[in-house]
């Protein structure tokens, strides 16, 4: 691939040059908004907003972002860029510092210095290279991390490259055209260590909430989860373990009224939150005031590692879409958040259908209580997705949350990575970061057949865009190479777009075989939000009292 190998700041303004300006920050809408508003038109969003985590404290990882927007956006004018965001410790929010005074409540420490004027000598760098303060940065007096501006533009990716093991995480906003689909990867080459392989994840859309079924405290692997403030106010942030007993007791950090200070990121080690190690665990964030970008990093000593993004909302089915063909063990982590237990029923839809993994066809779920099965010999030289469904039709099924960890390779070769449930495209979703290699895209239909169309963008170094049209059967999966922009160079994205049928998930898999490693990442793909329903102005004015 073609990328040039640059330092923090450098990366900065390279990836400004990618994005412009672009971030979502369209109102929050439940899935029936649409229906709420009648005959809401829906319209492209203004503004983006994303959330990338600090890619790795290795000093042998080297990490690739690159960011894409798709065309077809509003106006001539727009940019987006992402900055370099603070790293906080969340016991002196006034102070971001990157010590080992952090391990008092759980944030990462180790080889970061601790001495205060240090520090601030640090801030003081930062400030003068433009890599902190937003408010600055956006009135033009800062240099981004990454943007999409000049020489980028709706339709051609922009790449930046880094090899440092102080990179931080970057918070920014893309508005104009750029703000439509806006995307950025995030990819991550480690090569010895804990965690060592591909760790790979799209940065993310801040919000209030998440859950994170997969998530682990046990010995021998490191979870940090990573929150990250794009805001100018602080958020205050309470982290909720949940075993397969309940909520976990508190460890030597509670968790509760964790500060994020603005444009800042404050790693948390979740073993640091339970009495006593737990193989398996889900995490729920909440921001009780502010909103933050929030994503697990999980290093396994033996089984390499991968960022464990997100799972779809609570919801009483859940899609897994997209676990590898060869697919050495699958650990599916389920979690009914509510007051009741469910019943579920486990399928995978392949290639040629529906199946049920024999001697896990069903699944009880206790309420609060996290429940995890090794699906073994469920993975046959097929991809597929894993498909949840309540066991008994009815409108009073409790909700869920979902996650998959799955290994490849065998021995001490093995290497990890996280699907969790995502939501369905429901127009349109971007994989930005394919290469040449070791990209493979699935396509889920499970309920009724679907038809989407797939394109490829132009190359970081050139090229056309190149397009097909899929067809999906009903209750099956579709794994395959997508395609290739024409004449192309560099790494590119993938558009998936849905022109009919029923629901559509989607996820991309990336493979690097390192040192006879099997690295690999997963990274879902939900619709991208690009429009959002506004109501027409007759039904703003029909809200009105008949005495006004």
């Amino acid at each position: 691939m073609n990328r040039t190998v640059l330092s923090v700041g450098a990366v900065a303004v390279a990836l400004a040059a990618v994005t412009g300006v672009a971030a979502l920050t369209a109102p929050e809408e439940p899935a029936s908004s649409a229906q709420n508003v009648g005959t809401a038109a829906r319209k492209p969003v203004e503004r983006s907003t994303l959330v990338c985590p600090s890619p790795s404290t290795s000093d042998v990882a080297e990490t690739a972002y690159e960011a894409f927007t798709p065309k077809g956006g509003p106006g001539k004018k727009g940019s987006a860029a992402l900055y370099a965001a603070e790293r906080a410790d969340p016991q002196d929010p006034e102070d971001p510092a990157d010590g080992k005074d952090g391990d008092k409540s759980g944030s990462e420490s180790g080889s970061e210095e601790s001495d205060k004027d240090k520090n601030s000598e640090k801030k003081k760098e930062k400030s003068e290279d433009g890599a902190e303060g937003r408010d600055g940065a956006e009135k033009g007096n800062g240099k981004p991390f990454l943007s999409l501006g000049s020489p980028g533009s709706p339709g051609t990716p922009v790449e930046a490259e880094t090899d440092d093991s102080e990179a931080p995480a970057l918070t920014g906003t893309a508005d104009g055209p750029f703000a439509p689909g806006w995307t950025v990867q995030q990819t991550t080459t480690v090569a010895a260590g804990a965690g060592r392989g591909l760790q790979g994840t799209s940065c993310s859309v801040p919000d209030t909430s998440f859950w994170f079924p997969g998530a682990s405290t046990a010995e021998g692997r490191q979870d940090y989860v990573h929150l990250t403030n794009p805001d100018s106010t602080p958020a205050v942030v309470d982290l909720e373990l949940y075993g397969k007993e309940g909520k976990e007791k508190a460890g030597q950090g509670s968790g509760e009224g964790i500060t994020v200070p603005p444009h800042a990121t404050v790693p948390v080690l979740l073993s640091t939150l339970t009495s006593e190690p737990v193989t398996n665990v889900t995490l729920h964030v909440i921001a009780r005031s502010g909103r933050v970008g929030a994503q697990i990093q999980s290093a396994d000593r033996k089984l390499g590692g991968d960022w464990l993004p997100p799972a779809a909302d609570p919801a009483p089915g859940q899609v897994l879409p997209g676990i590898p063909e060869d697919a050495t063990a699958v650990r599916l982590s389920v979690l009914a958040p509510g007051g009741a237990d469910a019943d579920l029923k486990v399928q995978l839809a392949g290639k040629s259908g529906r199946i049920s993994p024999a001697g896990h066809e069903s699944l009880h779920v206790k309420a609060g209580m996290v429940t995890t099965v090794d699906l073994k010999g469920l993975i046959k030289g097929e991809s597929g997705s894993l498909v949840l469904s309540p066991a008994e039709d009815g409108d009073d099924a409790p909700d869920v949350v979902a996650a998959a960890r799955v290994l490849r390779g065998k021995g001490s070769k093995q290497e990890t990575a996280f699907v969790p449930a995502t939501a369905p495209v429901q127009k349109r979703a971007t994989a930005a970061g394919n290469t040449a290699s070791g990209t493979t895209l699935a396509l889920a239909a499970p309920e009724g057949g679907a038809k989407v169309r797939v394109t490829a963008s132009a190359g970081s170094g050139g090229g056309s865009p190149k397009s097909t049209t899929v067809t999906l059967k009903a209750h099956t999966t579709q794994a395959f190479t997508p395609p290739r922009p024409a004449d192309g160079k560099g790494g590119y994205a993938v558009t998936v777009e849905r022109l009919s049928g029923g629901p559509v998930y989607a996820s991309r898999t990336l493979e690097s075989e390192q040192s006879g490693v099997p690295g690999f990442t997963v990274q879902t793909l939900p619709d991208d939000r690009s429009t959002v329903a506004v109501p027409e102005s007759a039904q703003d004015l029909s809200v009105l009292n008949d005495d006004e």
